[in-house]
């Protein structure tokens, strides 16, 4: 093996270290800059996309907070809008309810009124009847027929006994 020749191993150091300085010469004026470059570029955008990250989050909070009072104020709006229409409605209910108490009572007070005069009707269609059936019961137990004065004062008596 060539490499191994300690005659030919001098020069191979030589090289070596003209080949290494070269390289790192290349590496540090070349290589490392644009490297440090691109590292820099990034650790910039890094920099400015979590700035920009933090800048958008303050502003989602902010939104959020701005929709969370828009939605407060909503629900407020709601329920004041809900209680103003339980509130009229129940106002509507209680006036129909007095409206359909008042036609009620004045409906009772005329059955009332015609079931008096049906009631007057019937007695005094029964005091005629009875005087009727007075007089006939007398005439049959009796033999004589009762004059029509003497029934009625007869009927009228039971008819205040009874009332």
């Amino acid at each position: 093996m060539p490499q191994l020749d300690l005659a030919t191993f001098p020069p191979q150091l030589i090289w070596l270290a003209i080949t290494f300085i070269v390289l790192y010469l290349l590496m540090a004026k070349l290589g490392l800059p644009r490297i440090s470059r691109v590292l820099e570029a990034r650790h910039q955008a890094i920099e400015g996309d979590l700035e920009k990250a933090q800048q958008m989050k303050v502003e989602a909070e902010a939104v959020i907070a701005a929709y969370e009072r828009a939605l407060s104020e909503a629900r407020q709006q709601a329920q004041l809008t809900l209680k103003e229409t339980t509130d009229r409605l129940n106002a509507d209910a209680a006036e129909r309810q007095r409206q359909t108490a008042e036609k009620l009572a004045a409906e009772t007070a005329a059955a009332e009124r015609r079931i008096a005069q049906a009631k007057n009707a019937a007695m005094a269609d029964l005091r005629d009847m009875a005087v009727e059936v007075a007089r006939a019961a007398a005439a049959r137990l009796a033999g004589g027929a009762l004059d029509g004065a003497g029934a009625a004062a007869a009927v009228d008596a039971v008819m205040r006994e009874r009332s």
